[in-house]
């Protein structure tokens, strides 16, 4: 493979490691392939077995997670755990979603029935694998100033995350700063978005059982008015929160499910209800559980009704460390110039890269996969999503331009 392609830099300095055209339209077919066939998280046993043969093929010995997918691959460290503290990460997610693909005449659409790759995963992975791939060929050359290390990792998708089981199996091990990149469907192919802080929510799951006496809708006096205590829930809880913490922590409860009764005279004996809680700050996100429960409590036991709650914690909020976001800013503009950056905004989407950051510094940078002059935004989570395929080779070449870049640090 040659990496002749070369990129210039203020005071005449060249960065090695642009994406070879044989190596992207490689790259390209990898994706549709895993496009093709999505796997659900913690069940990524083929999509595992395809990065694994592929970096075998280069020469690399990566590792499966021990719990039977994801993969961990050190470069330039001949096979052995990394142990410089200052070792780059480079993470990606494999794990599909449980929706149909709705996309009409796409030659790679899904042929697995009502699972997807609709949030990006297939392109985060192909972006780390063609990153590893390129940063092998000059570490043979002898241009790579330090190990760097690529994790693919399973069940993003899956509560509190598959970052949390990555970390216990030594993800992050010898490891100083990780980077990452999440696909943006509002941000033009060619550029990426980033933002120094908080750039992703906290994200928490609440399931809720209200339980009563029951009776007849003509005597709600001599019951436990179950349906008029989950309305109560539903709209009084967020209320004493938003009084109840700085707004500015962005703390939201929001419900998705509310389930009661089977006929219009019967007041029901069980009603349920499910949703979310988000949170930008993270202080405040750990002292969410007490505050809602707390919160819930309160309500129900104002309409005499009896409360099980089950709070699930997610993820905390994705908080970019300057040093990272910085990082990823210079390796940008390196290869694509200053007006490649772009700022972006807070979201409220959850993310599990937040267990790695608890851990070491990193930050999230948001890929654009929108094609230029493109008006329909096909949104993430939805069965028509796609992206312009020329953002593999931006992923790409900005984590080989970080790899190098971090290490004059």
């Amino acid at each position: 493979m040659s990496l002749e392609t070369e990129v210039d830099l203020p005071g005449g300095a060249v960065l090695p490691g642009a994406l070879p055209e044989a190596l992207r339209a490689e790259l390209v077919a990898f994706r549709r392939d895993l496009h093709m066939h999505p796997e659900l998280g913690n069940q990524e046993f083929r999509t595992t077995a395809a990065i694994k043969e592929r970096l075998e093929r280069a020469g690399l010995r990566p590792r499966v997670l021990s719990s039977g997918t994801g993969v961990i691959c050190d470069i330039g460290t001949d096979g052995e755990a990394g142990t410089d503290s200052a070792m780059l990460a480079m993470r990606a997610d494999i794990d599909g979603l449980p929706i149909p693909d709705m996309k009409a005449g796409c030659s790679y659409r899904s042929t697995v029935p009502d699972r997807a790759h609709a949030c990006g995963h297939d392109v985060h992975t192909t972006v780390v694998l063609g990153a590893g791939l390129v940063l092998a060929e000059l570490h043979r050359q002898g241009l790579l100033p330090r190990p760097v290390r690529l994790i693919f990792q399973p069940a993003e998708e899956v509560l509190p995350g598959g970052a949390a089981d990555a970390i216990e199996d030594g993800a992050l091990d010898g490891i100083g700063r990780i980077i990452a990149v999440h696909c943006d469907p509002r941000v033009d192919a060619g550029r990426i978005g980033l933002r120094e802080g908080a750039i992703t929510s906290a994200c928490d799951r609440l399931e809720i059982a209200l339980d009563g006496p029951g009776g007849h809708t003509a005597r709600p006096h001599l019951t436990t008015d179950l349906v008029t205590a989950a309305a109560r829930v539903v709209t009084d809880v967020p209320a004493l929160i938003g009084r109840r913490v700085d707004s500015r922590s962005g703390l939201a409860v929001t419900w998705g499910r509310v389930e009661s009764g089977h006929a219009p005279n019967v007041i029901p004996q069980h009603a349920e209800l499910s949703g979310t809680v988000r949170c930008l700050d993270l202080e405040t996100w750990r002292q969410a559980p007490d505050l809602v429960v707390a919160a819930i409590d309160e309500v129900a036991n104002l309409h005499r009704a009896k409360s099980e709650i089950t709070y699930v914690r997610g993820v905390p909020p994705v908080v970019n460390e300057a040093g990272a976001t910085e990082l990823l800013r210079d390796a940008m503009i390196a290869r694509r110039g200053v007006e490649s950056v772009e700022g972006t905004e807070q979201s409220l989407g959850g993310e599990d890269f937040s267990w790695y950051l608890e851990r070491v510094p990193g930050a999230m940078a948001r890929l654009g996969v929108r094609t230029p002059g493109e008006r329909t935004v096909r949104d993430l989570h939805q069965g028509d999503f796609d992206v312009d395929e020329h953002a593999i080779t931006v992923g790409v070449e900005l984590f080989t331009a970080a790899a190098l870049l971090d290490a004059l640090r």
